[in-house]
């Protein structure tokens, strides 16, 4: 006898896999199940990389990628789609293809171009694909500081405000800058929600200490999640933010460098703590 189909939106994430388990597909599944959502996933590429850094990268085939998406559309509704780290060119083409035949659903891009340790994980031809045809497909995209410059092609002695206009001008339909790039020796962390034809929105948080692995994947598969229960965008960023911000508070080291985000911090530990 078949099950009645659950209520648990699905959430469509795409993106790399990591086998440290800090980025990646498994933050993306954590992050959005613990907000409330089911992950269905395809995988853009494998890497080889630790918690200090990416070592190696291997793609995986776009007709692969597509028959993946084929699959799932197929099978399930999806009610958004987050993306990560695509890996090569022919990924991306196949996510272009993929997100335009499925214009109506939320899009965040989470446009991951280095690793922790510094290794770029996105060429100029990777680059020249997001800015032209995959911003416009995205309601959302989350850069940090560095990636809001270097998408958008600005010095360092660009404002964040001009970065973030001229990806809105891409086509992007907002942008979130996070600050978790920003000088380590400011005490709060300002995030940034540029909309078009409005003001820009800031919201702050308490910096923690250390360096962490995967924050910018469980926030925007966070975002995602809660997109996927139809909250307004401001209100799917502001949940988003709290819980990751607590994720990285509860953060665990399993190897030499980056802390991993406790994306589960809500299972794993006592209900009696503080600020859950």
């Amino acid at each position: 006898m078949q099950e009645e189909s659950s209520t648990l939106p699905v959430v469509l994430a795409i993106g790399g896999h990591d086998p440290c388990g800090g980025a990646g597909i498994q933050a993306d599944i954590e992050a959005i199940a613990a907000n409330g959502a089911h992950a269905a996933t395809i995988v853009t590429c494998l890497t080889v990389q630790d918690s200090c850094n990416v070592l190696a990268l291997h793609p995986v085939a776009a007709e692969t990628i597509s028959a993946q998406a084929v699959a799932i559309f197929q099978d399930a509704h999806i009610s958004a789609i987050k993306i990560g780290l695509l890996g090569s060119p022919g990924a991306t083409e196949a996510v272009i293809r993929i997100l335009r035949s499925h214009p109506k659903i939320p899009v965040i891009l989470d446009p991951v171009l280095a690793a922790g340790g510094g290794n770029r994980l996105a060429g100029e031809q990777i680059l020249r694909l997001m800015c032209e045809e995959l911003l416009p497909l995205c309601d959302l995209i989350t850069p940090n500081t560095h990636e809001a410059r270097h998408l958008s092609n600005k010095s360092e002695s660009a404002t964040m405000e001009e970065c973030a206009r001229h990806l809105l001008a891409f086509g992007a339909g907002s942008v979130l800058i996070t600050g978790t790039h920003d000088a380590l020796t400011n005490p709060e962390i300002t995030h940034r929600l540029f909309i078009p034809d409005e003001s820009a929105v800031t919201s702050t948080c308490q910096r923690l200490p250390g360096e962490y692995h995967g924050s910018g994947c469980t926030l925007a598969s966070a975002i995602a999640a809660h997109l996927a229960h139809q909250e307004p965008l401001q209100t799917a960023i502001e949940q988003a933010l709290d819980y990751s911000w607590k994720s990285l508070r509860h953060g665990f080291r399993i190897g030499r460098c980056q802390s991993l985000p406790d994306r589960l911090f809500r299972l794993t530990r006592q209900p009696s703590m503080p600020n859950e």
